[in-house]
C-alpha cells in the first residue's frame, strides 16, 4: 500500500477513482451499445455499485477540496471503497458462474426485464425477444478473463485507490 500511496497522493485519489470508474462505465456502455453485446442479469447487477459511486466520487472530489471539512472526504472515500468491494463480489460471482464454479440464479435468463399485463402483452414480448442472454456463457474474453473477470479486477483496483486517504490517515497517526 506504501507503493500505491507514493503513486498516487491520497489528495488524487477521487480524481483518479472517478477518471476510472468512469472510462469503466463508458467501457460497459460501449460493449453494449456499439459492440452489440446484450447483458446478461448478472452485468445489469454489476453495474449497480457503478451507479451508485460515481455521484458520490464527484461529492468526494468536491469535498477533498475543502480544507476545514476534517475527515469527511477521507470517510466519503472509505465508503465508496466499500461499494468497489462489493463490486469485486459481484464480479467474482458471475465469473464463477461464466467458469462452473458455482450455480448461477434461477432468473439467470436473459437482459429482457419484466412484462407486465396480460398474457397477450407476454407472448408479444417473448416473440419479440431474439436473444436470451445466459449468465454462463462469456460472451467476450481477452486473455482467457471475460468481462465479468475484469470488473472484478478493475473494482479491486478502484476499491484500494478509495481506500488511500484513510490508510494515509491511519499511517499518519501511527508513525512515531
Amino acid at each position: 500500500m506504501n507503493a500505491l500511496l507514493t503513486l498516487i497522493p491520497p489528495r488524487r485519489a477521487p480524481l483518479v477513482v472517478l477518471a476510472l470508474a468512469t472510462a469503466t462505465t463508458l467501457g460497459f456502455f460501449f460493449f453494449e451499445y456499439v459492440l452489440g453485446y446484450v447483458p446478461c442479469a448478472l452485468c445489469y447487477e454489476q453495474r449497480w455499485p457503478y451507479y451508485i459511486a460515481l455521484p458520490l466520487i464527484v461529492l468526494a472530489l468536491i469535498v477533498s477540496r475543502e480544507a476545514n471539512l476534517g475527515r469527511w472526504p477521507t470517510w466519503l472515500m472509505t465508503a465508496i471503497g466499500l461499494i468497489f468491494v462489493v463490486s469485486a463480489i459481484l464480479g467474482l460471482r458471475h465469473a464463477g458462474v461464466e467458469w462452473d464454479w458455482w450455480e448461477g440464479p434461477a432468473d439467470c435468463g436473459g437482459g429482457a426485464g419484466g412484462v407486465a399485463g396480460s398474457i397477450d402483452d407476454l407472448n408479444a414480448a417473448l416473440s419479440s425477444t431474439i436473444t436470451i442472454v445466459p449468465c454462463d456463457e462469456a460472451a467476450w474474453r481477452f486473455l482467457g478473463i471475460s468481462l465479468a473477470g475484469y470488473n472484478f479486477l478493475v473494482s479491486l483496483a478502484l476499491a484500494a485507490i478509495s481506500f488511500i486517504p484513510a490508510y494515509a490517515a491511519w499511517k499518519e497517526r501511527h508513525t512515531v
